[in-house]
Formats: C-alpha cells, sequence, structure tokens
C-alpha cells in the first residue's frame, strides 16, 4: 500500500509505493515532521489517483529519478507537420467529428500507430498461439517494461539508440542491489524485436532493431547431487514427501511435470507414465515444448514409491499423484521453504534448488551407462546434444574412473 515513510538514517521523509507491479521508493529531503507528512501524504494520494486511472507519469513527479528512465522515454524530437499534413489532419478531424458529434478529435495524420496501440493489437492477435504461462509472461513483460517506457512514441519513431539505451537502463542495478539477468532482459527485447518487426512489415518502415544482438547468458548452473546424498535425503525426508522426492530424483521429470502427474497417467502394470500437462502457475498448461510429451519407463525405486504414494492419499481421492489435503498439486514454494532447504541444512548438504534432482537423475543415467538415446527420450530431449554439452562432465566425479576404463582397455589388449 503507497505511504509516506521514514528513513532512520537521516530522519527524512519518503515516497514508498507500486507501479506495474515493482515497489518504488522516492527519496525527499523532507525532515520527519507532522506538516511534512501531511505535504507528502497529499502528493501521494494524487499519484495513487493517477495511477489507478492510469494516468500517472513518473517523470512528471519525479524528473530527476532513475525510475522515470526506466519507466518512460523522454520525449521524443519530433519533425513539425507539413502544411499539407495539416490540412490533411484537419480535413479528417472535421470528418471524424462529424460522425461521432463530438466537439475535437484527435487524428494520426500518416497512419502510424502508437506502440502502446499496436503491442495491444499484437498480443491480442498472437495470444491464440500461446500457452496460458507464456500469455501471462508476455503480458507481464508489456505493462511492466515495454508500454510504460515506450508510451507516448509511435512504433517507427523507435530508434536503434532507444533500444540500445532502454537495454542499458534494464541492465542498471535498482535501490534494492538486484539486477534483471541477462536471459531476462534478453527476454523483454526479443517481445519489442517481435512487436517493431510486425509493425514495420505492416506499416513499411525499417525496425529500429537491427543487428542488435542478445546479451551473452551465463552458461545454466547444474549441481547434481551424488547418488550418497540422494539416500540420505531419501532418508531424513519426512515420510509424506519420501515418494514425490524418489520420483524427481529417479525419472528426471521437471516439477511442474510431478505437480500435473494424474493417476491416469500411471501404468505400473507397464512400469511407464504418460506425461502430457504441466501444472503452472497454478493451473493445467501444456508440456513446456512438443518433446517434452513422453513415456517415461519407471525402476523399481518409483514403482514402490508411487505404490505408496497411492496408500497416502486413498482417503482424499485425488485425480493428482501428489496432492495437498484439498485434493490439488500441493505449493512448490512451500515445499521448496518449509521440507526442502531445511532438510538440506538439517542433512548440511549444499543448498540447491529442487530442480536439481532432473539434473540429478541424468547424471546418475549417464553414470550408471544407460544409452544416451534412451536419456535423452526419458528427459523429453529431442536430442542427445544436451546431455553430451551439459551433463556429461559429472559423469567422472561419479564414477570416479576418469579414464580408467579405456586404461583397463588397453591393458588388456595390448601385450606387456
Amino acid at each position: 500500500m503507497a505511504s509516506i515513510r521514514i528513513r532512520l538514517e537521516t530522519q527524512t521523509l519518503y515516497f514508498d509505493f507500486q507501479y506495474r507491479g515493482i515497489r518504488c521508493k522516492e527519496l525527499t529531503k523532507l525532515k520527519a515532521n507532522k506538516v511534512n507528512q501531511l505535504r507528502l501524504e497529499a502528493i501521494m494520494k494524487s499519484i495513487q489517483k493517477e495511477i489507478d486511472s492510469q494516468t500517472f507519469s513518473y517523470r512528471k513527479y519525479f524528473p530527476n529519478s532513475k525510475r522515470a528512465d526506466l519507466f518512460e522515454s523522454a520525449a521524443p524530437s519530433i519533425a513539425s507537420a507539413t502544411a499539407n499534413e495539416l490540412v490533411a489532419g484537419a480535413e479528417a478531424a472535421a470528418q471524424e467529428m462529424r460522425k461521432t458529434g463530438a466537439k475535437q478529435a484527435t487524428v494520426n495524420v500518416d497512419g502510424m500507430p502508437s506502440f502502446s496501440d499496436f503491442s495491444d493489437l499484437w498480443f491480442t492477435e498472437r495470444e491464440v498461439d500461446w500457452k496460458r504461462s507464456t500469455q501471462s509472461k508476455v503480458k507481464d513483460i508489456l505493462v511492466k517494461h515495454l508500454v510504460p517506457r515506450f508510451r507516448g512514441r509511435r512504433v517507427h519513431e523507435i530508434t536503434k539508440a532507444d533500444i540500445l539505451s532502454y537495454r542499458g537502463v534494464l541492465a542498471k542495478t535498482n535501490e534494492d542491489g538486484k539486477a534483471l539477468s541477462a536471459t531476462r532482459i534478453n527476454g523483454v527485447l526479443n517481445i519489442l524485436r517481435q512487436i517493431l518487426t510486425e509493425a514495420a512489415d505492416r506499416y513499411e518502415f525499417v525496425s529500429g532493431f537491427r543487428s542488435i544482438k542478445p546479451l551473452r547468458i551465463p552458461k545454466t548452473k547444474i549441481e547434481p547431487f551424488s547418488l550418497l546424498e540422494v539416500g540420505q535425503i531419501l532418508e531424513g525426508a519426512p515420510e509424506e514427501f519420501k515418494p514425490y522426492l524418489t520420483t524427481a530424483f529417479f525419472t528426471g521429470m521437471r516439477t511442474s511435470e510431478l505437480l500435473g502427474l494424474t493417476w491416469e497417467c500411471v501404468d505400473l502394470d507397464r512400469a511407464q507414465l504418460t506425461i502430457n500437462q504441466a501444472w503452472v502457475a497454478g493451473e493445467l498448461d501444456s508440456t513446456k515444448t512438443a518433446g517434452s510429451e513422453r513415456t517415461i519407463d519407471l525402476s523399481t525405486p518409483v514403482i514402490a514409491a508411487l505404490i505408496q504414494q497411492q496408500k497416502n492419499t486413498e482417503a482424499i481421492k485425488s485425480e493428482y499423484v501428489f496432492c495437498a489435503s484439498n485434493g490439488k498439486p500441493f505449493n512448490r514454494h512451500n515445499f521448496a521453504n518449509r521440507i526442502w532447504h531445511p532438510l538440506l541444512t538439517q542433512l548440511k548438504i549444499k543448498r540447491r534448488r529442487p530442480y536439481q534432482t532432473r539434473h540429478t537423475a541424468a547424471t546418475l543415467w549417464l553414470a550408471s551407462g544407460e544409452n544416451p538415446e534412451w536419456i535423452a527420450r526419458q528427459m523429453g530431449h529431442t536430442s542427445t546434444r544436451m546431455l553430451f554439452t551439459t551433463y556429461s562432465r559429472y559423469v567422472p566425479n561419479l564414477t570416479r574412473k576418469d579414464g580408467s576404463a579405456f586404461e583397463q582397455l588397453l591393458n588388456s589388449q595390448l601385450p606387456g
């Protein structure tokens, strides 16, 4: 909730409010007293009213703030309209007023849409192609980042310099000492690129998004558990979560796939389960990619774990395999914060995300000598490339061979 707070270090007042889903803190030099408090509260009410009516301009209230650069670009320099354009605009405005009965009308003479209007149109046309989770992510990028930044700009006015400047703004550390990751920045700019490319194609102008390469993304940090650590975790886990963790460690399923798994997709007689959906943002959705839909072969420990899970949840009568008492999939964040991380701390095992169970399955399969193509199918990969580029470097650490197999071959085949 928007409020006026006191900065303890200086005993001065500052604004604290939410805008576009981001918490904003703006400092003032006013000392903390009743008069100044009332003055700023009145301003805060005006700000909140404008935010609610979607008329708020960050730069208007805080022109020197870094947040102003984040939310809004500077007013563009636009060439004056020609005489012919003014005449055409006046005629179009008059026609619009006669048609609607309005006393005034705003007309876009050259027909170029604003970024806000075109991004709305683009989203409406594209959302039918996306999963619900993708729709939510794109909407979030538009609302929090792109529309506030380019409000008031028309699509053809956004230059390469504007885009590079905005990328620099996104990469800056905010007041909380945090910065967007390279992956997130690339995601924001990718949506901008798609919008400008489509607009350029329709309205026949050259997009400002030219020769701008994505930021380099650091290699994904893979930290699989050793087989010894897996055993310790399964031994120390609460009884009700042992079946879930066993399945996670020995199937390589993603967290969303585990939570979206239903009993109708489990075939214990054939020792298989089918992945065709995922639990994302509190609802069922399609899998991450089309290749993620697959059939997984179950090992003996997983079969035993699923049989136990049937007994554990028999009274709940839920369609979901790993469910809470209400029959819905349990909350992944509550599990991580209340079960997973405390368990690792208790066992004195290095803190890692629950998703590392998937990486652990891949490295254990590789270490045991399973066929890479079979492993790729189990993981939902379309090829074995991911295995050899991401996971294979962990195999020597798990098997403790480091080339000894080849050494043994040479010793057995070559004379004395």
